[in-house]
């Protein structure tokens, strides 16, 4: 910045300025010059044209050749822009050259800038106290910052590692906020919906706050919520970014909040709102905006409605695939709401105002997630039930997570897209909440779940939309992919039969008729489930890992725990007879073929080996906690798929276990209740402790964990991992007690 410039803005920000600003202009000249040209080729088929003399004709030629050749000059520096542009080399950049080098030690060291000093700390060596603690000395002036344009294609947000993002979540869609301030994925208007920001999968969509000055970064969840607050410390003063999505969410409309408070000084903040529908295909257009208003506009086919203080907004990028930008500073100790709408329909009312939509969200949130009294690691435990609220939508499917392609191994190809509804999973969560004590998800979880199994009977599918139509056909996406990965949309879940489901239907029917809170449908869908198992108990299944159709012993298993818990909780006296006698048979029959020579139960009859999921119907009461086939399998499982206090699916060859994939955390969660079950409860606290850390900063589990890099790995958030996180929480604080 200059002395005396007014706009507060780097060389290298003034640059851009200017360059914007020359192609604007001769975009508006090149248009004056083509409609000359035009008329100049329409001439020749006028009627007059031939009364010209020969001399008026060669003018009139150079005239035509004059104006073709300005057209071509005035398009020639907006065009080779353009190719520099898709190549990331900024045009001014390129002509100005690299800026200057900083003085070395002992090299007019004399005019070297003073060191800015971590964020948040003193700038220079001084006498504690003196001349005020993290206070520059009288007369110091700061280095002046070098800033990056919102213009420059360099400045778009780049992935971070997994641990460092957060979730914003109503119900209907999620978004995911990394820790510059960059909203980097949502889906609007429905979960499964295509993608307006999908810079975290390699698109160039999103919608960034983020402060100007150098800074670091941390962030926290509001109590019992999932409203984020982004904190960055920075060279001048600390800022604060307050986000979520308006709660409970509308199914055709997202409000996404963003409330930038500024602290005991001045906070200078860049915005960018950057929407591309479609993964990014469809830009915005239709850009309107009246003085003092909000912007309006379409992206793709959704209606887009920007509001709050966004007065000062100005284009970039004018035309179909516009971007709006904001520089501003927020007073010391003010703020400044931002309020983005995203719709399927047009909008009939006003723009919310952003104090009551927060009031409201606010108030929702502490509605929604119970105190749960009384359970290990509350804090903890209620955070999950928020995690799982926000992922659960107003028809009752919960989906596996909000992301789609986040890898689970680099470059190995595990990429899947779980924005999806598992039967499975929504009955883990529905499980987990009546451990804890019950409460409004559990309705949800078997309303859902009763409903499919109405709908579809003996061919219920493993997994559906949250409105419960069949998940679409996986495919790939033209875009690079989260490092590691690439891009799928759709899953091949969709073609499998997995048994265990009905198992886990009749376990979630179960627990909510032992809380009295199982209807007469319920019951039926109880007996449907029932009846399929009857029917289908033999065929081979995809089985928990969905890997290839085998007799899994853990589906059959799983599916003699739920005979069980139906016969004691929600059959009648016939039907109980006839639901225990059928699990006594499926046991008996498993066991006569998938016991392994040592003792233990074995995955299937054609595979020996040890698997985690064996460790879950015990726990469901399939067979007996002392039980010898029990006891034999938790015992091998701790000596062959454990390490350093944390647990493996199964051995995929002769690796080490780590090299193969990374821990699973569901399966350490699964340990912890096998061990409290067998009354090791000091075993079974050390399980829960160290796999309840294995969370990135906003408290998001994953499906795995690296254990050697502690880097999170898969889809965010994994909602079956915070389900059994959940139940942990629940039943740990107690002695064990069956169901």
């Amino acid at each position: 910045m200059t002395a005396g410039d007014p706009r507060d803005e780097s060389e290298f920000e003034r640059d851009d300025r200017n360059l914007a600003e020359l192609l604007q202009e001769l975009r508006v000249a090149g248009l004056g010059v083509q409609v000359l040209f035009g008329f100049l080729l329409s001439l020749p088929f006028t009627t007059r044209f031939a009364m010209l003399s020969p001399a008026q004709r060669q003018l009139y030629i150079a005239s035509l050749m004059l104006a073709a050749l300005s057209t071509a000059l005035l398009l020639a520096p907006v065009a080779y822009h353009r190719l520099v542009f898709r190549r990331q080399r900024p045009l001014v950049r390129a002509a100005a050259g690299p800026p200057p080098r900083p003085a070395v030690a002992g090299r007019d060291s004399r005019h070297r800038p003073p060191l800015p000093g971590y964020p948040g700390g003193c700038r220079q060596l001084c006498p504690r106290g003196k001349p005020g603690a993290g206070q520059p000395a009288a007369g110091h002036r700061a280095r002046p910052e070098r800033r990056i344009s919102v213009g420059n294609v360099q400045d778009r947000p780049r992935p971070h590692a997994l641990r460092d993002y957060a979730l914003l979540a109503d119900g209907e869609r999620g978004a995911v906020v990394g820790p510059r301030g960059e909203i980097v994925w949502m889906c609007a208007p429905r979960w499964d919906s295509d993608a307006v920001f999908a810079a975290l999968v390699g698109g160039e969509a999103a919608y960034t706050v983020t402060p100007r000055a150098r800074f670091v970064w941390g962030g926290y969840y509001e109590q019992a919520s999932l409203i984020w607050r982004s904190r960055w410390i920075t060279d001048e003063g600390i800022i604060e970014c307050r986000e979520a999505l308006a709660f409970p969410g509308d199914p055709h409309c997202a409000v996404l909040l963003r409330s930038v408070v500024a602290g005991e000084r001045p906070a200078r903040i860049r915005v960018s709102l950057d929407p591309r529908a479609e993964f990014g295909r469809r830009g915005l257009r239709a850009l309107g905006h009246s003085g003092g208003g909000p912007w309006a506009g379409r992206v793709g086919d959704l209606y887009l409605r920007w509001s709050g203080d966004v007065s000062t907004a100005r284009v970039l990028r004018a035309g179909r695939g516009s971007r709006l930008a904001i520089d501003a500073c927020v007073p010391a100790g003010a703020h400044v709401d931002l309020v983005l709408e995203l719709s399927d329909r047009p909008f009939e009312a006003g723009p919310p105002a952003a104090a009551a939509a927060w009031r409201a969200t606010e108030a929702a949130w502490a509605q929604a997630v119970p105190s749960l009294a009384g359970v290990t690691a509350g804090r903890d435990a209620r955070h999950a039930y928020a995690v799982l609220r926000g992922l659960t939508s107003s028809s009752g499917g919960m989906v596996a997570a909000a992301t789609t392609s986040l890898p689970e191994r680099a470059e190995a190809g595990r990429n899947y897209d779980y924005r999806y509804a598992w039967i499975r999973d929504q009955c883990y969560a529905g499980q987990a909440v009546a451990a804890a004590g019950a409460g409004p998800l559990l309705d949800q979880a078997v309303s859902f779940v009763s409903e499919r199994l109405h709908a579809d009977g003996p061919q219920l599918a493993p997994a559906y939309t949250v409105s419960g139509d069949r998940v679409p056909d996986q495919r790939r996406l033209d875009l690079p992919g989260y490092p590691g990965g690439f891009d799928l949309i759709g899953n091949w879940v969709n073609k499998q039969f997995q048994l265990d489901a009905f198992g886990e239907s009749l376990q979630l029917l179960a627990a909510a008729a032992r809380h009295d809170r199982l209807d007469s449908s319920g019951r039926q869908a109880a007996e449907i489930a029932a009846d399929a198992i009857a029917g289908r108990w033999t065929e081979p299944d995809a089985g928990i890992w969905e890997i290839d159709n085998q007799a899994w012993t853990h589906s059959r298993l799983t599916c003699a725990a739920g005979l069980r818990a139906a016969a004691r909780s929600c059959a009648s006296r016939s039907l109980a007879t006839d639901w225990s006698g059928l699990a006594d048979v499926i046991v008996a029959d498993t066991a006569k073929h998938a016991v392994h020579r040592s003792g233990r139960w074995q995955r299937s009859p054609d595979d020996d080996g040890l698997d985690a999921a064996l460790l879950l119907p015990p726990v469901r009461g399939a067979v007996p906690a002392d039980d010898p086939r029990t006891q034999e399998t938790l015992r091998a499982y701790l000596a062959e798929l454990t390490q350093d206090g944390y647990a493996y699916r199964f051995r995929h060859d002769e690796r080490p276990l780590q090299d193969a994939e990374g821990a699973f955390l569901l399966c350490g969660f699964v340990l912890a209740l096998a061990l409290h079950q067998q009354g090791r409860e000091v075993d079974a606290a050390r399980w829960f402790e160290r796999n309840r850390a294995a969370c990135g900063t906003a408290g998001l589990y994953c499906e795995e964990y690296d254990v050697a890099e502690r880097q999170l790995r898969g889809n965010l958030p994994q909602a079956f991992v915070h389900a059994l996180m959940l139940e942990c929480a629940g039943r740990l604080d107690a002695a064990w007690q069956p169901d």
